[in-house]
């Protein structure tokens, strides 16, 4: 069973859960597939330029996240509708910027997801095969994991690889002994010159990408389908995003204390956690470093196996809402079926959901051996930068307007925290814009 939904009368499954740690889940799936190594690199170079400065940033960063994310979840428990359903009730032009951002998105992001996890395979058996053929061995195994898995078991791996995410991170953390003066002072809002950018890098970046847009998804898939589940879903959603401020502090930690002073500079994108194991190697011997590639790795395979299952759900949902507008079912009539096959699993075991399981591994297979076309590259760099602003303005607009209950539309705080998180992803988005190689 994919959830564990209750039966019974509306008004009995809409009765308020105790907020739980025994109910957590989708926090921990969103937390693992959210921060990938690149954001981990990232997170690193700015330790390694700013030392503890930025300490403030991360923690600002984990702010937006629980607020975006509980944005999330709170539309798909107070609607019954899905994400998808709310865009596509602002207008066709959403379903439009949709379809080709998840196309393109997918084709591109697939091959980038298998080298990154084949990246800390290579460096522990050197001997073994090559970087191409470790990337294509974890697309395939991601594949058939999300094909014959349904939630409930996907949840459970996800669990233990971000355990093994977590020690790891936090052993080398505590291993590189922390400047606990530092990093208190780094907690006062500081912006040294030409920390800017990777400033608002920080605050917006890290955990921050469409899986964010999946979390609703995960809920449904819970089994938590209605306001009943909306104090658990808020304790869920906190957890997995200081989880997320946790792993970001880490990696600032390890960069200030092994990069900032000795002056050592990182190879941009995941062959920097590469860099990062030799330098482990060097400083604490072999064992470290191994158990910070298997930390690397299984950073990697989480985001790969939570894109492979939580966009593929999207997916699937796009494709059924679109199919259902075409034959004419009226929204009204659908709503409650709309979640409750998600918390079934009707959706994982869909054509939709498969099909975008085969366009995330067996296209990208072809990026691995060609460089990516010129064309394509520029517009990934453009759809993915206006996601995030995407994904924060229309939440504002969903959840003030009368297609939301009125007891569960955003009060002060929820609109200062989105209105401020979309004002960030637009300055992001600006500035990625720019950096593309036109």
């Amino acid at each position: 069973m994919a959830g564990t939904t209750d039966t019974g009368t509306d008004e009995a499954v809409s009765r308020p859960r105790k907020s739980s740690w025994t109910y957590i889940g989708p926090g921990i799936v969103v937390a693992a597939t959210g921060v990938g190594a690149g954001d981990l690199v990232a997170t690193l170079i700015a330790g390694s330029k700013f030392g503890y400065t930025l300490m403030w940033a991360a923690v600002i960063g984990c702010v937006v996240k629980i607020s975006l994310a509980e944005a999330t979840g709170r539309w798909h428990l107070a609607t019954g509708r899905t994400l998808f359903e709310g865009w596509r009730s602002l207008g066709r032009w959403t379903t439009v910027y949709f379809a080709v951002y998840v196309l393109v998105w997918g084709f591109v992001y697939g091959a980038t997801a298998m080298s990154s996890s084949a990246l800390p395979i290579v460096a522990l058996f050197p001997d073994g095969p090559g970087l191409k053929t470790w990337a294509v061995i974890t697309g395939l195994i991601g594949l058939v994991f999300v094909w014959f898995n349904q939630y409930a078991v996907f949840e459970r791996v996800m669990t233990v690889l971000i355990g093994v995410m977590f020690v790891v991170v936090m052993y080398v953390a505590i291993r590189v002994a922390p400047d606990l003066g530092a990093s208190f002072a780094g907690l006062a809002p500081v912006l040294p010159d030409g920390s800017l950018l990777y400033t608002l890098g920080l605050i917006g970046g890290v955990g921050g990408t469409i899986t964010m847009a999946a979390y609703g998804y995960w809920v449904n898939a819970k089994g938590w389908t209605n306001t009943g589940w909306m104090k658990v879903m808020r304790l869920d959603n906190r957890v997995a995003y200081i989880t997320t401020g946790l792993f970001v502090v880490a990696m600032l930690i390890i960069g200030a204390e092994l990069l900032h002073s000795s002056h050592i500079a990182l190879t941009k994108g995941d062959r920097g956690l590469i860099d990062l194991g030799t330098i482990l190697e060097d400083r604490f011997g072999g064992t470290t470093a191994k158990l910070f590639l298997v930390g690397f790795f299984a950073t990697s395979f989480s985001s790969l196996i939570g894109v492979w299952h939580g966009v593929s759900l999207m997916f699937a949902d796009f494709v059924e809402r679109i199919r259902k507008d075409r034959v004419g079912v009226a929204a009204a009539d659908e709503t409650r079926k709309t979640t409750e096959e998600v918390a079934s699993g009707e959706r994982e075991r869909s054509v939709p959901f498969r099909a975008y399981l085969l366009w995330l591994t067996f296209p990208p297979i072809s990026l691995l051996f060609l460089d990516e076309p010129f064309g394509l590259v520029v517009v990934y760099g453009v759809l993915g930068a206006f996601f995030m602003p995407f994904l924060a303005l229309t939440l504002v607009w969903l959840l003030n307007s009368s297609r939301t209950p009125k007891e569960w539309r955003n009060g002060i705080l929820s609109n200062v925290m989105l209105s401020a998180a979309g004002l960030l992803f637009v300055v992001l988005c600006v500035q990625q814009v720019r950096d593309i190689p036109w």
